[in-house]
């Protein structure tokens, strides 16, 4: 006999069970079981949407005429898509105990189950806080005790440990001849006020309260994935409650992060794990007592926050001993290396969390690197380091040095991938600096020999990864260090350091227009910073390496103009220019070259197959704008121009009955329209460096 098909309206299955509840078995026409194992098998593919959740813990939760068995299937599969809310909540809690109008005993069990393994979703945690004393009292019901210690374990706080509780407890578990789960239960209040609980009681067997179905849990995170567009984990820890459910183990080495954990506290003192919300967090900062397991802070976002706001040189020192330990047992042979790779992962959600990396950190992987074979988790070990701190640049180049010996494997990828991390350690200094009213405590020289440093490494990736895709990684660098020297008040302190020569005339002459506007749109923004430098916004005079630089530059600057906008393409004879560093007999044959391949366009040469009417790259937008123009003025026009625009061109357009443009307002306007075309790098190059466009644009 095959199964019935399943139907995907839970709505309708839900209705039809609703239906069902109200009539005894026998006087239903057709058997619920179908339905029953139709909303299971749907449940577990899908799981329930609020509206359904709550529709489903009122047939549980109610008593009505379906069956145990059918309600147990109903409850074991009861997974949620969200949050759970308050309501569904209550019900479950308002099912339990003794009564005729009460869910069966294993049925309450079911229930008692679920909301464990759904504590983490629960949208108000606060809320099984308030029934505390209620759940407390049902402890003296065998058949739920287990389930309910372990919800007790979970939402237990020290406000709830009160002397009439511990007395309850102890004396439940001596009439029940040392139950473990009431020994497990007694064991958290313990932790809240060892001084009061002593003796042998906590000493027996006791429970661990682990998660009751682990299977059930990926099931469950697998719909929450689905449901929330790839969230791994839906249950987003509260930034100001502790998470109770840290406790991560680590491979190889029989030792976790520990959860926060508050000993020996006082009567008249806070603990960490009393905070639930921002409000309570505020108030009582000053009160809240350091926790026992400090370590924690590696994980927990609260207490993350906390040594933030109350700084601890003992905390700091404990966490470092705890992490020094770990590199020990590594060493020494007593745990295996992968232990590394799972610290690593602990310590980037610390410097995500925190956006630093302290000394110890740092410490801990100036041995970590000296084991890592460079690719195992790269992305996560670069991210994490992109948060060190500014330091002198002897010590940065002393861990770059490991790092690079660890990554670099003769590939582009490598070199890329070390490439977008100076670039993300670049732009997080540069936050730092901006974000400090203090600059002196700042090593600021270092900012200036990283960017000389990773200069060789652009030239090594032009030569190794010849991409388009490559020059933006590398245009993403110096964007970083532009953003670093337009900022008068660093630049007060920092020395500029210009790209190399070779790097900026490789970057020109890329086939992609995006790469040239952004190349421009980075020079632009270094002959401001030169500007400032030299003017009286910046007190500091420049420095010898300084002066040195200022022709280099003024020589990429004269080259490019002379591409672009003035028709001279590698000239020598202005003042600074280079040429574009290509060699005279170079030029000579491209020339001719050029000349040839024109045929009867006499108008093209070397000299101007690079401005804006003639480049490859700028043509097609060129004659474009002209297009337009031409558009606009359809009716009056007795002649189109056939392109590529020269200054020759429009005066021979003009005399036949074409546009009547002048050879200054064509130029101007494609660079308008560049702008206008996403591109606005080049007219921002040439309006910051072309006088006659400086004073167009004042005007």
């Amino acid at each position: 006999m095959t199964s019935p098909p399943i139907n995907d309206d839970l709505e309708g299955l839900i209705g039809d069970l609703e239906e069902a509840s109200k009539l005894p078995a026998k006087r239903r026409q057709t058997s619920i079981k179908p339905t029953v194992e139709a909303t299971a098998s749907l449940l577990f593919e899908r799981g329930a949407l609020p509206g359904e959740l709550a529709r489903l813990v009122d047939l549980l939760t109610i008593r009505n005429h379906l069956d145990q068995a059918s309600l147990g299937a109903i409850v074991r599969n009861l997974y949620p898509t969200g949050k759970v809310d308050d309501d569904v909540v209550l019900r479950f809690v308002a099912a339990l105990g003794h009564g005729q109008l009460k869910a069966s005993f294993p049925l309450q069990a079911l229930f008692l189950r679920w909301l464990v393994m759904v504590y983490h979703l629960i949208k108000n945690p606060a809320i099984l806080s308030q029934v505390y004393g209620v759940l407390f009292n049902l402890l003296d019901t065998a058949a739920i005790r287990p389930q309910l210690c372990h919800l007790l374990a979970l939402i237990t706080r020290r406000k709830h440990v009160r002397p009439f509780r511990i007395q309850g407890i102890l004396s439940l578990s001596r009439q029940t001849g040392g139950d473990p789960n009431l020994t497990g239960l007694l064991r958290v209040f313990k932790n809240y006020y060892p001084e009061i609980i002593v003796g042998d009681i906590t000493k027996g067997r006791a429970s661990s309260f682990k998660h009751p179905d682990p299977q059930w849990r990926e099931k469950l995170d697998e719909i929450q994935q689905r449901q929330f567009n790839g969230q791994c984990d839906p249950g987003t820890r509260n930034g100001f409650a502790v998470s109770h459910t840290l406790g991560r183990q680590m491979k190889g080495l029989h030792v976790s992060v520990p959860a926060v954990r508050t000993l020996h506290a006082q009567e008249n003192s806070v603990t960490l794990e009393e905070i639930d919300n921002a409000e309570s967090f505020v108030k009582n900062l000053e009160r809240i007592e350091l926790p026992t397991q400090l370590v924690a802070v590696l994980a927990d976002p609260l207490l993350q926050k906390f040594l933030l706001l109350r700084p601890d040189a003992e905390a700091s020192s404990r966490v470092s001993n705890w992490l020094m330990a770990c590199l020990g047992d590594v060493s020494s042979g007593d745990a295996d290396s992968e232990i590394f790779l799972e610290m690593v992962e602990v310590i980037n959600s610390y410097a995500v969390a925190t956006k630093t990396l302290p000394p110890i950190l740092l410490t801990f992987f100036a041995q970590f690197l000296s084991t890592w074979n460079g690719s195992d988790k790269r992305d996560i070990v670069l991210e994490t380091l992109s948060f060190t701190p500014m330091l002198v640049f002897e010590e940065l180049y002393a861990i770059l040095q490991v790092l690079e010996g660890a990554v670099l494997d003769n590939t582009s990828s490598s070199q890329l991938s070390l490439l977008k991390f100076y670039t993300l350690l670049l732009r997080r200094w540069t936050i730092a600096m901006k974000s400090t009213d203090d600059l002196d405590p700042l090593p600021m020289a270092t900012v200036s020999r990283l960017i000389d440093y990773v200069n060789q490494l652009t030239l090594t990736l032009t030569q190794t990864s010849p991409r388009v895709g490559t020059c933006l990684d590398i245009l993403d660098f110096y964007e970083a260090a532009a953003a670093v020297f337009s900022e008068t008040r660093l630049l007060q302190r920092v020395e500029i350091s210009i790209p190399p020569p070779l790097l900026v005339y490789l970057l020109y002459f890329s086939p992609s227009l995006t790469v040239v506007s952004r190349l421009c749109g980075i020079l632009a923004a270094y002959k401001r910073a030169w500007e400032a430098v030299m003017s009286s916004a910046v007190t500091r005079p420049l420095t010898r390496r300084e002066r040195d630089q200022i022709n280099v530059f003024n020589g990429f600057l004269m080259d490019l103009c002379n591409c672009i906008w003035r028709g001279r393409a590698f000239s020598t004879t202005d003042v600074n220019a280079q040429g574009c560093r290509v060699p005279t007999a170079v030029q000579t044959a491209l020339d001719r070259y050029v000349r040839t391949a024109a045929n009867s366009d006499r108008d093209l040469s070397l000299a101007v197959a690079f401005g804006l009417s003639h480049s490859p790259l700028l043509c097609q937008l060129s004659l474009e704008y002209i297009r337009r123009l031409e558009d606009d003025q359809m009716e009056e026009l007795r002649a189109r121009h056939a392109g590529p625009v020269t200054q020759a061109s429009l005066a021979r357009l003009a005399s036949r009955g074409g546009l009547n443009l002048p050879w200054a307002d064509y130029k101007s306007g494609v660079l308008t329209h560049l702008e206008a075309k996403g591109f606005p790098g080049i007219p921002e190059l040439m309006y910051n460096t072309m006088k006659n466009l400086m004073r167009a644009r004042q005007q």
